[in-house]
């Protein structure tokens, strides 16, 4: 029986492992705007005009001077002259004169002269004449010319993941061709001579693969690619030859089990015939997930995560998510997942030698989040599917029921 030399604490595990690791994007490519969805922009994208183009509209009215209809009141309405109408995706050639308005849509371009638009329902049209009952002020419903963005600023930063909004103001600029950063490729391998396919029925003793669902789901939720290669038996030619071809093809690669210090868990033994510098931590201070090993083999990253379910999901979030979101390109106050403050409905104790990662829901009480644990082991899948999120309680530290936590929000 083998032993832990050392546990690592989470915050050790993870700067010790990001720096022999140095995750970097591998590399970038252009992608239609079309298929930029959730990807990661490799550079900033400027804009390359106004946005919009000019004044226009943002009611169903009529353009007016604003100075012509200042102190306008139902009781002191003011005439105007009705000289034009706006047309909708035409250029609005004429201009207005002091004591003239013209009828334009929504979204319809302003006559040059003009600097408000007067709702329609604060008028009313006599005799090739406007009565204005309400006056406004200048600029009042309308959209200045480039007031979203302006020529040469920058629309989107590098590291931004794209998403339907940022689609939409690249689409409103003409942009239709994006760089973004090439995703890391993830191999997922479950292990375990007693682990069988989901679609098998499992005689006494073994269990359906779960992992490789988990894990796979993980990866592609934060944008990277997932590659699931399967089920491997505890034998370490195998397993061996299984993440060595993984390795060709994959910048990480992500076994589950195999990772405690029990005779059967090889990957262990594994590691160093994968290159160097090898194994940098096995074992850390974190509950569910006490045995995981990280390892760089020369310039790839192999994870061994625990069997059970659960401790494979908490240790992807805490430990490999963040490997993986510097790989995407994502800049650094974009990573993570969202967070909340919620009030514990019942008190939580850490073990005295591990930050311990407590499954909660979260529900409102009146117009307050509280946050309920949701307590079982970690081989027990639906203390997750429960589960908003979790929280973190450091080691030996004592949360009272009533107090306000960061709740870690699941993706």
């Amino acid at each position: 029986m083998k032993a832990f030399t050392r546990l690592w604490t989470v915050e050790e595990a993870l700067e010790h492992f990001l720096t022999v690791a140095d995750p970097k994007p591998r590399g970038r490519e252009v992608v239609p705007l079309e298929r930029s969805l959730d990807r990661v922009v490799a550079e900033d994208l400027t804009a390359p005009e106004d946005l919009p183009a000019f004044d226009r509209s943002t009611v169903d009215g009529f353009a007016v001077r604003s100075e012509d209809v200042r102190n306008t009141t139902p009781d002191r309405p003011v005439t105007l002259r009705l000289v034009a109408e706006v047309r909708m995706g035409e250029l609005t050639a004429f201009g207005l004169h002091p004591g003239e308005a013209a009828r334009v849509p929504t979204g319809g371009m302003l006559p040059s002269g003009s600097d408000a638009v007067v709702m329609q329902e604060h008028c009313r049209v006599e005799d090739g004449r406007v009565v204005v009952l309400r006056g406004v002020g200048a600029w009042e419903n309308v959209i200045r010319q480039g007031e979203d963005i302006r020529r040469g600023e920058v629309a989107v930063r590098w590291g931004t993941r794209i998403r339907p909004q940022e689609l939409a103001l690249l689409a409103g600029l003409g942009i239709t061709e994006v760089p973004v950063h090439l995703p890391p490729r993830v191999a997922v391998y479950s292990s375990g001579d007693e682990v069988v396919p989901p679609d098998h029925r499992p005689r006494p003793g073994q269990i359906r693969d779960m992992n490789t669902s988990s894990l796979t789901g993980q990866v592609a939720r934060l944008g990277a690619v997932p590659k699931p290669g399967g089920i491997l038996p505890d034998d370490e030619l195998i397993v061996t030859s299984a993440v060595q071809d993984a390795l060709r093809t994959s910048e990480v690669v992500l076994v589950s089990g195999g990772s405690s210090v029990g005779s059967r868990d090889v990957l262990e033994a594994v590691i160093p015939r994968l290159g160097r510098p090898g194994i940098v931590v096995h074992g850390v201070a974190i509950k569910p997930g006490k045995p995981t090993i990280l390892a760089v083999c020369d310039g790839r990253i192999v994870a061994g995560l625990p069997g059970h379910p659960v401790s494979a999901m908490v240790v992807f979030d805490v430990l490999i998510r963040p490997v993986l979101e510097a790989m995407l390109g994502l800049r650094a106050e974009l990573r993570g997942p969202r967070r909340m403050r919620a009030r514990l409905v019942e008190s939580l104790r850490a073990p005295d030698d591990r930050d311990e990662f407590v499954r909660v829901a979260v529900r409102w009480e009146g117009e307050e989040p509280v946050a309920e644990p949701v307590l079982g082991k970690s081989g027990i899948i639906t203390t997750m599917t429960r589960a908003d999120g979790y929280v973190r309680v450091p080691m030996g530290v004592l949360f009272p029921a009533g107090r306000a936590v960061e709740v870690r929000l699941f993706d």
